[in-house]
């Protein structure tokens, strides 16, 4: 009884010394930060009331070029300077008493013609207003309050009315109730940073950094201030300004959450700490009679009769725990055999194993998948798997979302044809089988087809061009050769010069044809070689315009060339770009409509010269001006009939890189379709 008894005192006093730890840690963390926090809310509204107080200041200055404006445009003034009077000065005294200005006066040359009161140093005002303008402030040498203050022209004469306020006691009293603060400007010329100023160091601070105010806590907190420097027109420094809050209020509201907090920290802590003696006591009852049991099982006394909150098969619990004990070492043996096995057939196999969990997580992977990915295992295990693999994004989504093939084998085996974009920045083509989960984990097989798929695809598009493109002018030419045959002796001249003339056209579209097939398998074996050699542009474009005249005249098309734009050197090479401007007239002369014109035109910009070949066709589809530079892009439903193998164009840009140009496609403000080319001019003949 007396184990039961010191079991239950260590779980309730454990439990009264947790509980009562984490409140009390709780209590103090809650009260340090309510009291970081309370600081750092006096200090900011300290510097919002020192720059709230600057701005205010400013706005004196301002006031005082208002009463200097004002006091120049007074038609009384002009009339008593005009007629020399002695009642300026009386007249200025209403002036100030008028306007609240502490001080004006009227300059001219650099001296005193008149003043208000003799409460400053004219010769400092002169210096400022020379230096800083209409608007300064200054910090008198000799001491005393700063001074705002603001000059105007008099309109008739030479003479100046200067308006100044003065930093007096008042004025800081009314601009403090307005900020909520207690102000005090220093003057700078006279300011010593007296070491026993507990706002030196403030002083300090706001002088190193003059773009922000500096703040501290005074006394403890029981003040709070912070400081900002104030400067003239010039950037010289003349004044700080200092705003200081009572931190009353904030030890006030401190006193009272702490107090609130202690309470309900204590009332909290006595609960928990009952509530916990009772539950050890509870607890400490079951883990007795499981003690006692367990010393019984030791002893070999396996027929004990166990308490009622135990199990009466405590002793058998015991013999069955031994036997799982050698059931789990011959178990764990046969497993380690089995999983070497399967680790040499995994990787013995040609195709990329890997296992996911129910968070697609990858937990296995053979060698053949890290070779593939061209990643280490440990970049692998561990990762999301679309992470690893990076599937190519399908209308810019990622197939991890709404097409994974794991996913979709949760119900069933899937297999999916995906794209993975490998590290290197090579693409791969692989199928992913994907098997149902069993015991959450997931196996898929990763076969990479990217070799096959890339042959598939080239015989089946070569196959598919080359037969349908060349069905159409081979059949035109063997009718043509046909009736050649049969009315060769009595076929009128004219008939017979139009079916050769076909016979031509056929067999120069079947050149092109043949041309751009070849110049594809060079540009995609990387064999495309451009000399780079001064090429006379105009040439290329008229030996262009020469190979594609027949088509042109067939279609009763007209060329217009601007000869003047386009004549410049280009570096290059010259069968290269001729090549490209019989492409780009090929694919005009398809789209434009039969008896209209074709234009040929250029401009220079700097270093490059801008070529363009416009047609009257339909244009290109919107959304459709980069894709249309593709491989194997084709026309629309609008193209003509026959529309070529869609190489033309990409082969176009294709020499167009190379040659450290751009082409593009717009339409332009008459409705034309442009062409444009940017080609770099050869700087050795440009003129």
């Amino acid at each position: 009884m007396r184990t039961q008894v010191g079991l239950a005192s260590w779980l309730g006093g454990g439990s009264v010394f947790i509980v009562l730890l984490a409140v009390f840690s709780m209590a103090i963390a809650c009260a340090v930060l309510l009291h970081r926090l309370v600081e750092q809310q006096a200090l900011v509204r300290a510097q919002l009331a020192v720059a709230s107080a600057r701005e205010l200041m400013r706005r004196v200055g301002e006031d005082a070029l208002s009463d200097a404006r004002v006091l120049a445009e007074r038609p009384t003034l002009q009339r008593l300077l005009t007629d020399g009077s002695n009642g300026i000065e009386p007249f200025l005294q209403r002036f100030t008493q008028t306007t609240g200005s502490d001080v004006v006066a009227l300059l001219r040359d650099g001296s005193v013609v008149a003043e208000s009161s003799q409460a400053v140093d004219w010769s400092e005002i002169i210096t400022a207003i020379q230096e800083q303008g209409e608007r300064f402030v200054i910090g008198p040498k000799s001491g005393g309050p700063l001074i705002w203050g603001a000059a105007a022209p008099v309109p008739s004469g030479d003479v100046r009315a200067v308006a100044l306020r003065l930093a007096t006691p008042e004025l800081l009293a009314r601009l403090g109730n307005q900020v909520g603060a207690q102000l005090r400007v220093v003057n700078f010329s006279t300011y010593h940073a007296p070491p026993d100023d507990p706002l030196t160091p403030v002083h300090t601070r706001a002088l190193a950094d003059t773009s922000r105010a500096a703040e501290s806590m005074l006394d403890r907190g029981r003040s709070y201030a912070a400081s900002l420097v104030l400067a003239a027109q010039t950037g010289e420094v003349v004044g700080l300004l200092d705003a200081e809050l009572s931190g009353a209020e904030s030890i006030a509201e401190l006193r009272s959450f702490n107090w609130i907090l202690t309470s309900t920290a204590l009332i909290v802590a006595i609960i928990a700490g009952l509530a916990g003696m009772f539950y050890g006591r509870w607890l400490a009852r079951p883990v007795v009679a499981l003690r006692d049991l367990a010393e019984r099982i030791g002893r070999g006394d396996f027929s004990a009769a166990m308490p009622g909150i135990a199990p009466l098969e405590v002793g058998g619990l015991a013999l069955a725990m031994n036997a799982m004990r050698e059931n789990l070492i011959s178990l764990t043996e046969a497993l380690r055999r089995r999983e070497a096995e399967a680790q040499a057939v995994l990787n013995g196999v040609v195709e990329g194993v890997f296992a996911v969990d129910h968070e697609r997580r990858i937990s296995y992977a053979n060698g053949q998948v890290a070779k593939l990915l061209g990643r280490p295992p440990s970049e692998i295990i561990g990762r999301f798997c679309g992470d690893v693999l990076q599937p190519q994004p399908i209308d810019g989504e990622r197939p991890c979302e709404r097409l994974c093939p794991i996913v979709h084998a949760r119900t069933e085996a899937h297999s999916a044809r995906e794209t993975l974009c490998v590290r290197d920045g090579s693409k791969r083509s692989t199928i992913i089988q994907s098997a149902p989960p069993i015991h959450g984990v997931q196996v898929q097989i990763l076969r990479d087809e990217t070799d096959l798929e890339a042959a598939r695809r080239a015989r089946d598009s070569v196959l598919g061009n080359i037969s349908h493109e060349f069905r159409t002018p081979l059949a035109a030419q063997l009718a043509s050769i046909e009736l050649l045959r049969d009315g060769l002796e009595g076929m009128p001249p004219e008939a017979q010069r139009e079916l050769i003339a076909g016979l031509e056209r056929g067999g120069s579209r079947l050149m092109r044809l043949v041309d751009n097939l070849l110049e594809s398998v060079r540009i995609e074996a990387g064999q495309l070689s451009i000399r780079h050699q001064p090429v006379n542009l105009s040439e290329v474009i008229a030996d262009a315009n020469d190979l594609m005249a027949p088509l042109l005249a067939q279609r009763q098309l007209r060329l217009s060339v601007d000869v003047e734009g386009i004549a410049a050197v280009v570096t290059g090479d010259a069968q290269r770009l001729a090549q490209v401007f019989v492409n780009l007239l090929a694919n005009a002369v398809k789209f434009s409509p039969e008896g209209s014109t074709i234009y040929i035109g250029g401009r220079r910009l700097e270093e490059q010269i801008e070529v363009w070949v416009e047609d009257e066709g339909p244009g290109v589809p919107l959304g459709s001006s980069l894709t249309i530079f593709e491989r194997f892009q084709r026309g629309t439903e609008a193209e003509p009939d026959a529309p070529g193998l869609g190489l033309g164009l990409w082969i176009v840009k294709s020499i167009i890189d190379r040659h450290g140009g751009s082409v593009r496609v717009g339409r332009t403000a008459e409705q034309r379709t442009r062409f444009s080319l940017l080609l770099p001019l050869d700087k050795g003949n440009d003129t």
